[in-house]
């Protein structure tokens, strides 16, 4: 990926307000998940605010917790994670927090802004993108200058807003608090437009004193790409999942991803997952989505390995769960060898029964990786 690992997070009212329209800032967090925050921060190589959060908040953005800093210093980490800002206009306040806490800091900005911001005389790296602000070559940049990984973006709304409209965001962590806000002029968490994820799918949901934390993932990056495009993107997921599989010497590691025909992910599964060993990656993942949901029928299953036409293990191949589950196409890396099924040959079994199988060799050799020691 050119990009570094996109983790939108933010706190909102069970309204969907960020803030109220007060002169101090609405705290919508709870102590135990500041606490929390801190310690994204500290797993983070680099964190992002704009320009309107530092004039509205004067955050300091900070790593509060003396062990997490240790800790990223004994990691050959700097004690603070970079600090991120975006300013069209180069319009920013030196007297801010942000400037004068933590350590290295940078500002992204037009070529007309990075004009202003050079005379400011600030404590940071000034990184014209433009005539205007790109985010993609943003983010490319900050991963290419600063070798950032991981960035957590930290608002506001419309910077929120624009990189989910735009497909860039890896993860949503969005805490609800118990209170309403009730005012049309206050912040938002997103604002209008075109959104480039699907459905998102949610990875966990936690209380934490009187806040809700719900962990989310866009579910439809391939969504704005070719066809083409999309299938590759999602076959390289299940191969990414064959590579979590715990190694076998008796089977084969795969992985599976289900998606609608909207690209929204239904989901997704390895094998032996969940400490079943004999479980394979679109038994696991089929296993998920309920038989009456109508999008199966026009779905299309991502599996690293050709599905199964016989086994030991269970009464019904993948294959024949395929058929049963109604899904009508199948995106695959490699084609099942002979080392435990002589003859096997599950595209010829779902061909044959109308369903469209693509093999996409360009990655076999990552569907082969975790099953080397087999072949």
């Amino acid at each position: 990926m050119s990009h570094p690992y996109v983790l939108l997070s933010a706190a909102v009212s069970l309204d969907g307000y960020l803030d109220d329209t007060g002169p101090d800032r609405l705290l919508l967090s709870s102590p135990a998940d500041f606490d929390r925050v801190d310690e994204v921060r500290a797993s983070v190589d680099a964190i992002l605010i704009g320009a309107g959060t530092i004039r509205a908040d004067n955050p300091r953005l900070l790593v509060n917790s003396d062990e997490r800093r240790a800790a990223r210093v004994a990691a050959g980490k700097p004690p603070y994670p970079l600090k991120v800002t975006v300013s069209g206009t180069g319009d920013l306040d030196p007297a801010a927090h942000f400037w004068h806490t933590g350590g290295e800091k940078v500002v992204y900005t037009t070529d007309e802004g990075a004009e202003r911001a050079g005379e400011l005389g600030l404590a940071a790296d000034v990184v014209p993108l433009g005539p205007a602000l790109d985010w993609r070559r943003l983010l490319e940049h900050l991963r290419s200058a600063y070798g950032v990984e991981r960035l957590m973006v930290e608002g506001g709304g419309r910077i929120h807003t624009q990189l989910l409209q735009e497909g860039l965001a890896d993860e949503v962590q969005l805490v609800l608090a118990p209170l309403f806000v009730g005012d049309p002029d206050a912040p938002r968490l997103f604002g209008p437009g075109g959104y480039q994820s699907g459905r998102l799918r949610l990875v966990e949901s936690r209380r934490i004193e009187d806040v809700v934390l719900m962990r989310y993932e866009p579910t439809a990056p391939g969504t704005g790409l070719t066809p083409v495009a999309a299938d590759h993107h999602w076959l390289s997921l299940a191969c990414e999942l064959a590579a979590e599989c715990p190694p076998s010497r008796t089977a084969f590691s795969v992985g599976a991803v289900v998606v609608a025909a909207d690209g929204t992910e239904l989901a997704r599964g390895h094998s032996r997952e969940s400490g079943d060993p004999v479980v394979h990656a679109e038994e696991a993942a089929l296993a998920k989505i309920p038989a009456e949901d109508l999008r199966l029928g026009s779905a299309t299953v991502y599996t690293s390995l050709e599905p199964c036409t016989h086994r030991a293990s269970r009464p019904a191949p993948c294959a024949r769960l395929i058929l049963d589950a109604g899904v009508r196409r199948v995106v695959t890396a490699w084609r099942e060898p002979d080392t435990f099924v002589e003859g096997a040959d599950g595209t010829g079994l779902l061909t044959a029964k109308g369903v469209d199988v693509v093999v996409l060799g360009d990655h076999e050799g990552r569907a082969k990786a975790p099953n080397s020691h087999l072949l």
